[in-house]
């Protein structure tokens, strides 16, 4: 099992390296989505050999369990899907000199850079080196947002670091007063950080210093996985962040980032009783859904339409994560699987629209159906899976979160969500809908999509529809993560 971490983690990194040495080429732009299948792979053979148990490796730095397994199988879906897609997107921008080779060498290395950091951020035991990864992926992505170096991109740039940096540094010092609370209770120097060690010594914790780690880790991790108050990076980062980019940041790092929330759960709860965090993610969730809903109430653009989406399913993990039951926590890991599928395949489907138009605008965009009939099917089937639609897997997870929050005596939340919900609900379809079926613009140029691109659209459709027509192996590794968890 070490040694399919150390895979998975050396593929991109491999990737990375020969993308730097040899520019892009196009023997160097297959390395990324190769390392995205690696990922996947490994993933896979994890699962079949996880067998319901936990695994700490390599002298308690790795951990091998339901959520990290869930997490690399995201990963790697996500990941092939992205760079995929990104070998389009960068021979167009080639094509149209919007970028020039220098650019396309450091897009080509910092996207497995990203991947790679993604993987040490879920597999590690020991949440100090969790807290490095999660920092390194906000470095690979600031330049990766602002890629085109636009003004836009630029301000967008800033903003992402500035306020990822606030949030990471406020996680930071929860590791902090963390290691001191287990360091008093007993923990050895080097192992204080470990989660298996924490998790051991949690009931001897001082509950004080425990609250007080447990609001900065939730308030930190939650900035950069896009929660109120720390969300309004998101959006301007994901509009000027280039399509199959905005993808992974979407599709799997938001997630990424609220696992290290559900890491730390178990920890807090065992110290100072399970109200403290879940009253926290609650608020925090449901503050999230209503104001993602009203902003997408107004907003004009497609990519910040589907950022906001992304804010608004992220509350909503939220508040699944505070039910705390094994349902709650096996329908929250089902809706982050179908959600990065689902937001991969609409934003990779908005980066032609743009390539075509130089413009993410609802009303530039109008008419896609009749223009394009694969992006048409493609952000058609993408919306369906957004919005829950049967029989797409969001159906299934969004049901089971209601079941979850009312078996927790957690009616009300479940009511108080349902609102912004609805709200959400009603501005995707009504703004997906005037983008397809409206009639397009007096000379709308023609919409042309890259092969790679049109792989990439295809292979998530297929794969969105086979999740939500069948679990499969999945089931019993949610179920596992679940227990695995809340350790009951």
């Amino acid at each position: 099992m070490t040694a399919l971490i150390l895979v998975a983690i050396l593929a991109p990194v491999a990737a990375a390296v020969t993308s730097m040495l040899a520019g892009w080429r196009r023997s160097t732009a297959v390395s990324a989505p190769l390392s995205g299948v690696t990922i996947l792979i490994c993933a896979a053979v994890l699962i079949a050999r996880l067998d319901r148990r936990e695994y700490v490796l390599a002298g308690g730095l790795l951990r091998v369990d339901g959520v990290s397994v869930t997490m690399l199988t995201v990963i790697g879906v996500v990941g092939t899907l992205a760079t995929l897609a990104g070998i389009g997107y960068i021979n167009a921008e080639l094509a149209h000199a919007h970028t020039d080779a220098r650019a396309a060498r450091g897009y080509a290395a910092l996207v497995p850079t990203f991947l790679a950091t993604m993987v040490i951020a879920v597999c590690a035991n020991n949440i100090g080196v969790t807290w490095v990864a999660i920092e390194a992926t906000t470095l690979a992505t600031a330049f990766l947002v602002g890629h085109r170096r636009t003004r836009a991109a630029l301000e967008a740039t800033w903003k992402y670091v500035i306020i990822c940096s606030v949030g990471i540094v406020v996680a930071f010092l929860g590791t902090i007063v963390l290691y001191f609370g287990a360091r008093h209770a007993g923990a050895a120097t080097e192992q204080a950080l470990n989660l298996d060690v924490l998790l051991a010594r949690a009931p001897h914790l001082n509950p004080d210093v425990t609250r007080l780690a447990g609001g900065l880790l939730l308030i930190g991790y939650g900035a950069k996985a896009g929660l109120v108050p720390f969300h309004t990076w998101l959006a301007d980062a994901h509009s000027q962040a280039p399509a199959p980019v905005s993808a992974l940041m979407s599709g799997v790092l938001l997630a990424v980032a609220f696992s290290v929330v559900l890491r730390i759960t178990p920890i807090i709860d065992a110290a100072v009783g399970p109200g403290y965090l879940q009253t926290g993610l609650l608020i925090i969730g449901l503050l999230t859904m209503t104001v993602a809903a009203l902003l997408l109430t107004v907003t004009r653009d497609v990519k910040r339409m589907l950022a906001y989406s992304s804010m608004e399913n992220m509350g909503l993990i939220a508040v699944a994560a505070a039910g705390g039951t094994r349902l709650a926590i096996a329908a929250l890991l089902l809706h982050v699987v179908a959600h990065g599928i689902g937001k991969t395949v609409l934003f990779i489907s908005t980066g032609p629209l743009q390539a075509a138009h130089d413009s993410t605008a609802l009303d530039a965009l109008a008419g896609v159906a009749a223009r394009s009939r694969l992006l048409g099917t493609t952000i058609t089937v993408g919306t369906a899976v957004l919005l829950g639609l049967p029989p797409f897997a969001m159906f299934a997870s969004e049901l089971a979160i209601a079941r979850s929050l009312s078996q927790a005596h957690l009616a009300w939340a479940l009511a108080v969500a349902l609102m912004p919900i609805t709200v959400a609900f009603a501005a995707l379809v009504r703004n997906t809908s005037h983008m397809l079926l409206s009639s397009p613009p007096a000379g709308a140029p023609a919409i042309s999509v890259p092969a790679t691109t049109t792989l990439a659209l295809f292979a998530g459709v297929v794969v969105a529809v086979v999740l939500g027509m069948t679990a499969g192996p999945f089931t019993d590794l949610f179920t596992t993560a679940a227990v695995q968890v809340i350790h009951r």
